[in-house]
């Protein structure tokens, strides 16, 4: 079956074709990062504007991949900016009616869960699945498809966000997550010892603004004493490190604790380097298998819509020409009206 997916939850719109859920024939990105640089973050307002603008050129460029038709149509329907999400629904209603193919409304966080499907790495089910991203940071058990326990999630900041603010910060620029993975390698993680958050809670809950709090006080304490400031490379590798231990130690404490054997990891803050490799060494000491996808298909796109959409048809999900948005949609909840 071909699939027609589209993606516009924050501030890339994207489009993909794709085969019963496993082969990508095309897979079309528009990022927004050069509109939003100037203000440190994601505008919602700019970045609905900017889908309204790039929807049709996307999709274009896309459905050129075949002259086959699709059909089935799998679209983003939530959580994300609620601007950005009426501008794919509203296309994908557009689509679905005038070619009279059926339309499966996705959650997001699905899509990134079950991504590594698209590249045959998805492990059999029940595994556990971290989603790490500018939005989210949460660890899951995902037994079935329609059994999905969120095990623990930040109680304030997520990591991309985190790493996002330190940027700023330190003038590094937007987005932060690749500027500061890059900039550790050149830097010592051990020169600040920066606070592990809740690395000791007893749960698998995270907290990343103390840590964003800490860069920023010790920074100030440093020029308040007249010292030489740290280069900035080191206080990102400590930075990184503080973070990024948190995350690798409670995701194998949480698979362990609930003797899962495989664990996926999603979302875009899972292109991090330093993060894949961390992990990836955790778990191979304590007997896990990870998966997760080429860095193309961490990051927002419509490909892994595709695939979480065909995954849901085939379960027997359908969504009426009236489907609507959801924002504050949550991983594990039912889609309304599905």
């Amino acid at each position: 079956m071909l699939v027609l997916g589209i993606e516009t939850s924050c501030d890339e719109s994207s489009a993909s074709l794709v085969v019963d859920g496993k082969r990508v024939l095309s897979n079309v990105v528009a990022s927004q990062i050069d509109l939003h640089k100037a203000y440190g973050g994601v505008v919602p307002e700019i970045a609905a504007r900017a889908h309204v603008e790039s929807i049709a050129p996307v999709l274009a460029e896309a459905l050129a991949a075949t002259e086959e038709r699709p059909e089935l149509l799998a679209v983003t329907a939530g959580p994300g900016l609620v601007g950005s999400l009426v501008v794919g629904v509203s296309a994908a209603k557009a689509i679905a009616w005038s070619w009279g193919i059926p339309m499966v409304a996705v959650n997001h966080l699905e899509a990134h869960l079950f991504a590594p499907a698209l590249e045959g790495s998805l492990p059999e089910m029940p595994f556990l699945a971290l989603v790490v991203s500018g939005g989210h940071t949460l660890l899951a058990q995902v037994s079935s498809l329609d059994d999905i326990e969120v095990l623990g999630q930040t109680r304030d900041d997520a990591v991309g966000e985190a790493y996002d603010k330190v940027a700023n910060f330190l003038g590094l620029g937007y987005p932060g997550g690749p500027i500061i993975d890059s900039l550790a390698a050149e830097g010592d993680p051990r020169a600040i010892d920066f606070p592990r958050a809740m690395l000791h809670s007893g749960d698998y809950d995270f907290s990343l603004s103390g840590l964003k709090t800490a860069v920023i006080r010790y920074m100030a304490r440093q020029q308040s004493e007249g010292k030489e400031p740290p280069s900035v490379a080191d206080v990102a590798a400590s930075f990184q490190a503080a973070a990024l231990e948190v995350l690798v130690r409670k995701t194998v404490a949480a698979a362990r604790d609930r003797g899962l054997a495989d664990v996926v990891i999603g979302g875009g803050v899972a292109c991090n380097s330093s993060l894949r490799e961390q992990l990836a060494r955790a778990c191979d000491t304590e007997g896990l298998r990870l998966a997760y996808t080429s860095v193309g298909l961490c990051t927002d796109n419509a490909a892994m819509v595709a695939a979480v959409g065909f995954m849901r048809y085939q379960s027997g999900q359908r969504s009426g020409l009236d489907a609507d948005v959801y924002p504050n949609l949550r991983l594990g909840e039912q889609m309304p009206g599905s």
